[in-house]
């Protein structure tokens, strides 16, 4: 098959790997429906994936991973940055020679037999100002299949990029999927991700984390834009006016459901609603107006199938309904449809589980899907898409929220009192483990922004990027920054807010907050709501105004424990770190003294 393309920085780097890898064909990756449905055609043919009911689940299918191969792997993905202290101490690091000759020693001949797809894919819509392009090598038709739904993928992004050299060149070979000979690298300083030795989608689809969070990262602090681990979404008023909100959550903390949030019915009937732009990344950049713009570069989600339900979250299972690949979940072999933990109170009876294994989710100990299984499903399918989710100049942004799961620390919401305190609000953000984390349950794991495990540079250099960005925006014209918790709990253990459904109560205040329709009172972190500012309306017998306060109370004691912990954490940093975040240490220090 010819080429699509006479650029010569793409034909010559493909020449080397195929000289590298050395496939028995090359197919380029048209985008085509014929193309597509030919490579699904050979996918069955092969056992790679399973056609699953047509009826009920058209253009759906099943695939199965390796069983020692199921997750994003952190210990075996490197940031090879030409020194340490550019990679930063949260990041494992290794040097770029070494590390290309490790790589391609293992890569070296791994073709043989196979085929090399060549997908030309663009993060954001095709040719807009946001969006880069990349290409992936990879001879598995798994990642090439979702793939097309993750991103956009076809001649016309090939187009858009003409004779340029900005592209992100990405090699996945899948080897022996050997998981002592794993590895996920990437090289921000020259545009490359190689992952050799795995077929699952976080550490082989490299226009996700890879691509749209660390090489996106480093290329945004080159360029003066920020690449975000954060949802976007809009609430329409009832006057149809619609304001957009950025956030960033660790995982297990319910960033999907916030993202397809369904309004409370006292919402609903007076006409509010929420609109998704995108429920994972965020790529931000200063408009011709000064004021900051998000698009979700992704055209697809790659979502956690466990614990999505009608009730949980009925958008995004909505959107598995057609064209969607599961992976890792249970497959009924009644209808010949999917199951997985959660998603009702009857498991089929006549299944093979994850694994492959004949099961009886009736009577069987073990589970059906693996607790990381996913659905690769098109955004086009979620029912509360954003008629903006194709706006190639994104869409303007309110407020920023950070957020994490702390039992006892943080109050439901409180907002920073300017820009840098956001940022070092952001900086300071943690999770308490929850059972689904391997170890000890209730120890505190910090996860800046959101970014620890995706940031392709030095964190401390990342925090001062986001202080210089704010340095470039007028104060009215800047995002408001926030921080929520969800998860707050009374001396019982029990959740003391709803959460799901009415968190749009406490983002309703903050969008009041942003347009300067109420007052707060300033305390000891930032400033924090009054209660009677928080519409509890709908939520007698959950919610009083009392057991408010008491989710809105700042807990001195239990802030200068973590002021502790922000200052080990910092440590890590050494005189790295962005004076102004000291200074914020310390005046929050002084502050709950």
């Amino acid at each position: 098959m010819s080429a699509l393309t006479t650029n010569k920085s793409v034909l010559s780097w493909i020449d080397e790997k195929v000289e590298l890898v050395k496939p028995d064909k090359i197919v380029w990756i048209d985008g085509s429906k014929e193309q597509i449905e030919e490579l699904r055609a050979t996918a069955c043919s092969t056992g790679e994936m399973i056609k699953l009911n047509q009826e009920l689940l058209p253009d759906c299918y099943l695939h199965r991973t390796a069983v020692n191969d199921v997750a994003r792997v952190e210990g075996r993905t490197f940031i090879c940055a030409p020194t340490k202290e550019e990679a930063g101490p949260t990041n494992n690091w290794m040097e770029p020679s070494e590390a290309y000759e490790m790589l391609y020693d293992i890569a070296r001949d791994s073709y043989k037999g196979r085929t090399m797809y060549v997908i030309p894919y663009s993060m954001g819509p095709v040719g807009s100002p946001f969006a880069k392009v990349g290409i992936e090598l990879t001879d598995s038709i798994y990642v090439v299949l979702n793939m097309v739904i993750m991103t956009r993928v076809g001649k016309d992004v090939l187009e858009v990029l003409g004779d340029s050299d900005d592209w992100v060149r990405g090699l996945h070979c899948r080897c022996d999927i050997d998981e002592e000979k794993r590895y996920i690298c990437q090289f921000p300083q020259d545009n490359t991700i190689i992952s050799v030795n795995s077929g699952y989608g976080g550490n082989v689809l490299l226009g996700k984390k890879c691509f749209a969070l660390r090489i996106a990262s480093y290329q945004g602090w080159k360029e003066g834009w920020q690449a975000e681990h954060m949802l976007i979404l809009g609430i329409q008023n009832p006057k149809g006016e619609v304001k957009y909100i950025c956030a960033a959550f660790p995982s297990a903390c319910g960033k999907t459901n916030l993202a397809m949030l369904i309004p409370p019915e006292l919402y609903e009937k007076k006409g509010y609603k929420v609109w998704c732009v995108g429920d994972d990344i965020s790529w931000i950049r200063k408009g011709e107006d000064g004021r900051l713009y998000a698009i979700n570069p992704e055209n697809g989600f790659f979502g956690v199938a466990p614990g999505t339900n009608v009730k949980s979250n009925p958008n995004a299972l909505a959107s598995t309904k057609k064209g969607t690949i599961f992976t890792n979940v249970a497959h009924n072999l009644d209808d010949n449809t999917v199951w997985w933990e959660g998603l009702d109170k009857n498991p089929p009876a006549n299944a093979i589980e994850w694994k492959g294994n004949p099961w009886n989710g009736q009577e069987s100990e073990e589970k059906g899907a693996h607790p990381n299984s996913r659905f690769t499903a098109p955004a086009v399918n979620c029912p509360c898409l954003s008629s903006e989710f194709e706006n190639p100049n994104g869409v303007p942004i309110s407020a920023i929220v950070f957020g994490g799961r702390r039992a006892k620390l943080a109050p439901l919401v409180y907002q920073s009192r300017d820009w840098n305190h956001g940022v070092f609000v952001g900086s300071i953000m943690a999770s308490e483990t929850t059972a689904a984390a391997a170890g000890a349950v209730g120890v505190v794991r910090r996860d800046p922004m959101a970014m620890l495990p995706f940031c392709g540079y030095n964190m401390a250099d990342y925090w001062q990027h986001w202080i210089d960005i704010g340095a470039t925006l007028d104060a009215d014209k800047a995002p408001k920054i926030f921080n929520v918790n969800w998860f707050r709990k009374d001396d019982e253990g029990n959740f003391m807010w709803p959460g799901f459904g009415d968190n749009l109560r406490v983002l309703d205040w903050i969008i009041d907050r942003c347009e300067g329709k109420v007052d707060a009172k300033e305390t000891e972190i930032g400033y924090i709501p009054y209660a009677k500012d928080i519409n509890i309306e709908g939520l007698e017998g959950e919610v009083s105004l009392e057991s408010l306060e008491s989710i809105l109370a700042v807990e001195k004691e239990l802030w200068q424990e973590d002021a502790k912990g922000v200052e080990e954490f910092y440590a890590k940093f050494g005189d790295k770190i962005p004076p102004v975040l000291v200074n914020e240490l310390e005046t929050l220090k002084k502050n709950v003294q």
